[in-house]
């Protein structure tokens, strides 16, 4: 892809053909797309320079979009790529859009205990507790990009086995979040168990990067003892989290997130009290991780056919633009 003057494109070129502008939130995280009201009608041309920009930034905030609602944030997502169906195992009204009810308050990528994991997802927020209520989100390539050589070709070996059926308590330090364990929600997000095993490392399809592929829902590395696992999880989690990774959004009304979920881990901060809180997700259809050595996630047990295709992608072109 190339402009008339046979030179590489560029980022500038991309948002200029989109009609968009991209402020960048962050040096390795989040940026502030302006100059679209968002639609499932939206050109071709904004569509791929919002891609592009989820891509480069691994989070993008639209604000003043006070029209949304549940169909117009599903066309909306149309128009980026394959929406999926509510969850693997939640169900919903419309069996397309996830309401969420408080905050997860866990570090997480959604999904990974299943194959085929979701490229993107697109949260709105529905109700905004006074104070409190924030996401966060990390990114998890430019934690592998920080990595000391020795880890990375430690890493880059390393497979780990994340399933739905994990110790929910144990990772949630707010006590309403335990208590969830025993509720029907938990009963429900478990009565189909999937576990698959992915790459610690995985590469980006759409950009090429490397990224950190962890997450609550990894239960164990392959072939390492659960002590281990659990030291080594914990290291390697603690730079993803690190705060210059990091893009903390305090939600106000109109506002609408889409994050990049194949480079990405986010937490909804469960620091507004009693008051309610609730967003509503819809997701799109990934790709199935490959390591370094392109050798891609395994299946351990669970189908996720139902929940998602498998999309097929393609590489940015001039991504180093």
């Amino acid at each position: 892809m190339t402009t008339t003057e046979s030179r590489p494109v560029t980022a500038a070129d991309i948002y200029a053909a989109g009609g968009i502008t991209v402020t960048k939130l962050g040096e390795n995280i989040g940026a502030l797309i302006e100059g679209v009201h968002i639609s499932g009608e939206i050109s071709g041309e904004t569509a791929f320079a919002i891609r592009y920009a989820l891509a480069t930034n691994k989070v993008v905030v639209f604000r003043g979009q006070h029209h949304v609602d549940d169909e117009i944030q599903y066309q909306f997502a149309s128009t980026l790529g394959s929406p999926t169906t509510t969850h693997p195992t939640l169900t919903s009204e419309d069996n397309r859009t996830l309401v969420i009810e408080g905050a997860a308050n866990s570090w997480h990528t959604d999904v990974t205990f299943i194959d085929r994991i979701p490229k993107a997802s697109i949260l709105r927020a529905v109700d905004i507790p006074p104070y409190g209520g924030a996401t966060t989100w990390a990114s998890t390539t430019a934690a592998y990009d920080q990595l000391p050589e020795p880890l990375k070709a430690l890493v880059e070996k390393l497979w780990a086995v994340h399933s739905n059926e994990y110790d929910y308590a144990g990772v949630h330090a707010d006590p309403k979040a335990r208590g969830l364990a025993a509720s029907n929600h938990m009963q429900n997000f478990t009565r189909i168990v999937f576990e698959t095993e992915h790459p610690v490392v995985r590469v980006h399809p759409e950009t090429g990067e490397k990224s950190l592929l962890l997450g609550h829902f990894v239960k164990n590395f392959v072939g390492l003892k659960t002590s281990e696992s659990a030291a080594l999880f914990q290291l390697l989690q603690d730079r993803i989290v690190r705060l210059e990774n990091t893009l903390r959004w305090a939600w106000t009304p109109g506002d609408l997130v889409i994050w990049d979920n194949r480079a990405t881990q986010h937490y909804g901060i469960a620091d507004y009290g009693a008051h309610k809180r609730s967003v509503h997700r819809v997701t799109l259809a990934g790709d199935i991780p490959v390591s370094v050595d392109n050798a891609p996630s395994r299946i351990r047990t669970g189908d996720a056919s139902h929940f998602s295709i498998v999309d097929p992608v393609d590489r940015f072109p001039g991504f180093d633009a």
